[in-house]
């Protein structure tokens, strides 16, 4: 296999082809192209997928495809993602599901399926993997890629092997990635975001200072408004304001936050990529139809996410030693109370005993709250159930649950059922029903 010529400075969007000065490619006839000085010799990428929960439903519903399209719950749930059409509404994720109908009335409401993204972003992300073992995920559809030395094994540079890679996704996906390729994962990242969908762009030694002194500080990854109205309250607005000051003085004024800053304003970031990068964290919350103050109903509501969380623990063989618990009120503060114990934790029956007491605090029968979330964190092994010593039942319902998991993995998921369980159901086939009466014959809004 030939070595690829390095200094390759144009290439063609659609096949990976050197251009030189040509404006069709001689290869493939297309007319779109990429062009950098440093482009040949620049090897750190992040992948982003575009919206990919949204593009992956277009893709298995073309009715919709030229529609604004949310995944998410309900009218009381949240936005989870939201397709570019329903962006330009103010539509965005994370937004309360009835804003995102006052912003947008015609929007279109899918439920979603995490296993189908997981399904399709584990196939992008062996794609990945072909092109180089480096590769460190950030989330189901975008990560980090190094693609240092692997011009020999390709006989690529690494810009042509991404080209490459952005268009079998598409072909073999269905999907749209955006690529940003620099010299550092910052840059990268930042690149990533320059020109969306289906994008790529490029940050060098030689541009990325002037590209960032206009930037505001708020336009660097991580700084959020209320930091950022702390910097420019200190008379700094932009990056180039930054870069005026020394570490020292970033340090002492705004702590490790600062140093950070100043680091990253000169475009420096030394982090490899990781590809054995750690979870942090495994949780799972719900939205709430109507607000809820009662304490049982909230109990049978923890019990739900505890077990949700204790599914997917159990998929990743971890468990943990911190719990918490996630509360959100029907004035949308966020409460969040955790608790840290010497044995990891992965059994629900453990994870909701941990809780209930954190929820009964919390709960005093007249605060309404709208969400519940639980989740476990210092992520370890597991290391066998242990029981509480107070209660002599623990350990008969850790094998319980161990046992039903057995069933429901053999019979489906409802093969077996506890009380909470069984009284969950039947609120969501009221729901339903009530649900069902107050809908016209044809509603615009899937739920």
């Amino acid at each position: 296999m030939p070595t690829p010529v390095t200094d390759i400075s144009r290439l063609c969007r659609d096949c990976g082809a050197a251009l030189l000065a040509a404006e069709t490619c001689a290869s493939c006839g297309g007319s779109r192209f990429l062009a950098h000085p440093e482009l040949g010799r620049l090897s750190i990428a992040h992948v982003d997928c575009d919206a990919f929960y949204c593009s992956v439903e277009k893709r298995d519903d073309p009715s919709i495809r030229d529609k604004p399209v949310v995944v998410g719950g309900g009218k009381r749930g949240v936005v989870s993602a939201a397709c570019y059409h329903a962006r330009i509404y103010g539509v965005r994720s994370a937004m309360p599901m009835f804003q995102a109908l006052k912003l947008c009335p015609d929007l279109t409401v899918v439920k979603g399926s995490m296993d189908k993204y997981a399904y399709e972003g584990g196939r992008i992300r062996e794609m990945m993997r072909a092109l180089t073992p480096l590769v460190e995920p950030l989330s189901i559809d975008e990560a980090f890629l190094d693609l240092t030395g692997t011009e020999r094994l390709h006989g690529r540079t690494p810009a042509q092997s991404l080209i490459k890679l952005q268009n079998d996704v598409l072909r073999e996906i269905g999907v749209t990635v955006s690529i940003g390729l620099s010299y550092n994962k910052f840059l990268a990242k930042t690149a990533s975001d320059l020109d969306k969908p289906h994008g790529f762009a490029v940050l060098g030694e030689e541009d990325a200072q002037a590209f960032l002194a206009k930037q505001s500080v708020g336009f660097i990854y991580g700084i959020g408004p209320a930091f950022a109205a702390k910097l420019e309250k200190a008379g700094l607005k932009t990056i180039a304001d930054v870069r005026r000051k020394t570490d020292r003085q970033m340090a002492e004024r705004f702590g490790d936050h600062g140093l950070r800053l100043a680091r990253l304003s000169r475009g420096e970031d030394y982090r490899k990529v990781n590809p054995t990068s750690d979870r942090k964290s495994v949780s799972a919350e719900t939205t709430f139809n109507t607000d809820i103050s009662d304490l049982e109903k909230l109990k049978d509501k923890l019990w739900q996410v505890c077990l949700k969380t204790a599914d997917r623990s159990k998929a990743k063989n971890l468990a943990g030693r911190t719990v918490t618990l996630k509360l959100k009120s029907s004035s949308f503060k966020s409460i969040t109370r955790r608790r840290t114990f010497q044995h990891p934790l992965q059994l629900a029956d453990a994870i909701f005993a941990a809780l209930e007491p954190l929820l009964e605090a919390e709960a005093d029968g007249y605060k309404k709250y709208r969400l519940i979330g639980a989740g476990i964190s210092g992520l370890t092994e597991p290391l066998g159930d242990v029981a509480d010593m107070l209660d002599e039942k623990a350990a008969k319902r850790g094998a319980a649950e161990r046992a039903s998991d057995i069933a429901r993995a053999k019979f489906g998921t409802d093969a077996v059922k506890t009380g909470r369980g069984l009284r969950l159901q039947k609120d969501r086939e009221e729901a339903r029903g009530s649900l069902a009466e107050s809908l016209p014959s044809k509603p615009r809004v899937d739920d």
